[in-house]
């Protein structure tokens, strides 16, 4: 429809194909207009999923070409400041995937930036603040109908990673999720970080230490632990047990079809990301377009949100050489009221 709202994706990996095949086929109000992507197979590749789109190289190109309305980040987060930078200069709306950027210093400098903008215009994509289950358990929390929270018992698995995948990355690529969904369901900023390490499993790759066990302090007093586990081999699995004054809750359960046969039970579990999280990231994606196109631009966690899990993960990073490791405690400026 001539109406829609054209969106630029950039980054046409993995994340970026899929949000492309996303918005053209479950969408509403919203067409990818543009990919920008430096690999010309990658993005000939992922326009097949994107008719009329016309690709670019660089983000810069397809602003000066009129190319779009707001720009989706989809690229590994060591190139999202390039992006993020011109797309502000911009004014365009931005849906950002995490992280903000790899680090706090480049992060204040984007929150330096937007702030010269009349309101917020990134929203970062944390997607589990999309998923029915954790929405659910958020409302728990804020209804006090178990009583007041006490502790976060969190799981975060996956059946192997790319030999690429490094000792700080089950922080920065991993552990990042519970530095942003466990605060926005506790009602509460991280204050502390420290990092446990059990027996080794035989089946890590070489160079990896894991898993892990991670134990934060929020301000509010709740005690979390994650049990970040990256070669578990039976598929990947984000599941949170919360406990409360009055009783238990527990999120991320295998769902579906169950068999008995054999003398055994069984029920299939996920064994990717992007199945767990599908629908959560079509809410994701469909409530940025609508809060685009009805001029609120952000419609989730911004780009304080993003600073703050930054902070987070760097305190995390540092936690994996041992010692209990304090989150810098910051001021939220007025503009992110």
């Amino acid at each position: 429809m001539t109406n829609d709202l054209r969106v630029g994706v950039v980054g046409a990996g993995l994340m970026g194909a899929d949000h492309i095949a996303r918005i053209t086929r479950r969408i509403s109000g919203a067409a990818v207009s543009a990919i920008v992507e430096p690999d010309a197979g990658r993005a000939a590749a992922a326009a097949q999923n994107a008719p009329g789109a016309r690709t670019f190289a660089r983000i810069e190109d397809a602003i000066a070409a009129g190319a779009v309305d707001a720009v989706l980040i989809a690229t590994p987060g060591r190139f999202h400041e390039p992006v993020l930078v011109p797309a502000l200069e911009a004014k365009l709306p931005i849906l950002c995937e995490k992280p903000l950027t790899p680090d706090s210093a480049s992060s204040w400098e984007i929150l330096q930036l937007e702030q010269k903008l009349d309101r917020p215009h990134i929203q970062v994509g944390f997607m589990r603040r999309f998923d029915a289950e954790y929405q659910a358990l958020r409302s728990l929390v804020e209804t006090g109908d178990s009583g007041e929270l006490m502790m976060l018992r969190c799981a975060h698995r996956n059946p192997s990673v790319p030999d690429g995948y490094t000792q700080e990355m089950l922080i920065n690529d991993s552990v990042v999720h519970e530095f942003d969904v466990v605060p926005w369901l506790a009602g509460s900023p991280v204050r502390t970080v420290e990092v446990k390490y059990p027996r080794r499993n035989s089946l890590s790759p070489a160079h990896l230490r894991e898993p892990i066990l991670v134990l934060m302090e929020l301000e509010n007093g709740v005690l979390v632990d994650v049990e970040m586990n990256v070669s578990v081999q039976f598929g990947y699995q984000v599941a949170t047990e919360a406990v409360f004054e009055k009783g238990l809750a527990r999120i991320g359960q295998p769902a579906g079809l169950q068999i008995w046969r054999d003398g055994r039970f069984a029920v299939a579990e996920h064994v990717s990301f992007v199945t767990r999280f599908a629908a959560a990231y079509d809410q994701q994606v469909q409530r940025w377009v609508d809060a685009v196109r009805s001029g609120t631009l952000v419609d989730g966690p911004n780009a304080w949100d993003g600073y703050r899990v930054a902070l987070a993960c760097e305190a995390g990073v540092k936690a994996l050489g041992g010692g209990v490791v304090a989150v810098e405690a910051t001021e939220r400026p007025a503009f992110y009221a």
